[in-house]
């Protein structure tokens, strides 16, 4: 029997409808209730580590969670995290640098309705996390309307619908059927090392989604206030103009101060590839870093990682071309 640390932060999982709208509750009866009745099947502890709506669920919450997780690891098979779908895609890709190689499964789970209700989707979430921990589906995964998806991949791209995440430029890792489970990547075997712990991070960081005709001076603003990586979602496979309002000399600033600038497409799928085009070619040169097919929450969460390892753009760069835990193609 699977001995299994569940991690509750809060989330839609856990609401009770009040005056003021939903608000998450540490315990609930019906979760509680839900999770006695896997305990025929895992050695389960419950443990509060945090009681918030997943827009709450910041940087701090991050390491929080990173800790709480690495504490624990030596003590169980596996880690489920309950957690808030609206940025369960930002903490799980954040875990997945921080918790480096890890060797047992972490996986986070939530639903779009409170499991209170009849119509709740939260139980069979919950199954599938379990699940994923029997199968010792190994690293930080979403599971989801009977999907498993990789923390890293993950993107929510439905507010209301059952099926809220997708897993973006990857294959889910695994499904579930009427027959059972069928795992669709490779099974991650560990290497041997022991889980490092590694939660240092900068929150200065800014995301900016382009558009056309954006005012080349936000980027020297940025910089002003003191960011010292940005991330640029741009046009397609990769462009942003310079005509008029030209948006590389900015850019450019901001690399010889020593900012951070990771270049991402707008496009939810396939990669970016700034070498393509000129309007692509010219904010290479500027020493932009691309982030060709991850997905804007890897993208983010680790620049932010990089950032709370070193202050050297060389290193960060080597960092940007590393694979650390599925989230890009190299």
């Amino acid at each position: 029997m699977k001995k299994v640390l569940i991690l509750a932060t809060g989330g839609t999982i856990a609401c009770h409808t009040g005056e003021g709208g939903m608000v998450p509750q540490s315990a609930p009866p019906a979760l509680m209730g839900a999770l006695g009745a896997f305990e025929k099947y895992y050695e389960l502890t419950y443990r509060v580590i945090l009681n918030l709506d997943s827009s709450n669920i910041q940087p701090e919450e991050w390491q929080l969670i990173a800790r709480a997780v690495y504490e624990a690891l030596p003590e169980y098979d596996g880690v489920v995290i309950t957690h808030g779908t609206d940025t369960m895609a930002y903490t799980a890709s954040m875990l997945a640098f921080m918790l480096q190689d890890l060797d047992k499964p972490v996986v986070f789970t939530g639903s779009q309705i409170p499991i209170e209700s009849p119509l709740s989707d939260a139980q069979s979430n919950l199954a599938t996390a379990l699940a994923a921990i029997e199968h010792n589906v190994v690293g930080v995964t979403i599971a989801f309307n009977h999907k498993l998806v990789r923390g890293c991949r993950a993107v929510k791209v439905r507010t209301m619908g059952f099926d809220a995440f997708e897993s973006v430029n990857s294959l889910n890792r695994g499904e579930f059927f009427a027959d059972g489970v069928r795992l669709l990547t490779d099974r991650v075997e560990p290497n041997g090392d022991r889980c490092v712990l590694k939660d240092r991070l900068s929150t200065d960081v800014f995301l900016l989604k382009l558009i056309p005709g954006t005012n080349p001076a936000i980027l020297d603003k940025l910089a002003e206030m003191g960011y010292r990586g940005i991330v640029l979602e741009t046009f397609g496979a990769g462009g942003l103009h310079y005509l008029r309002r030209d948006l590389s000399e900015p850019v450019k600033r901001l690399v010889e101060a020593g900012v951070a600038v990771v270049l991402c497409s707008q496009c939810l799928y396939e990669q970016s590839d700034f070498s393509l085009y000129e309007v692509g070619r010219r904010i290479l040169a500027t020493g932009a870093l691309q982030g060709f097919d991850m997905t804007t929450e890897a993208a983010v969460t680790k620049l932010m990682w990089a950032l709370g390892q070193t202050d050297d753009l060389n290193e960060i760069r080597q960092i940007f071309s590393t694979n650390y835990a599925g989230e890009i193609t190299i």
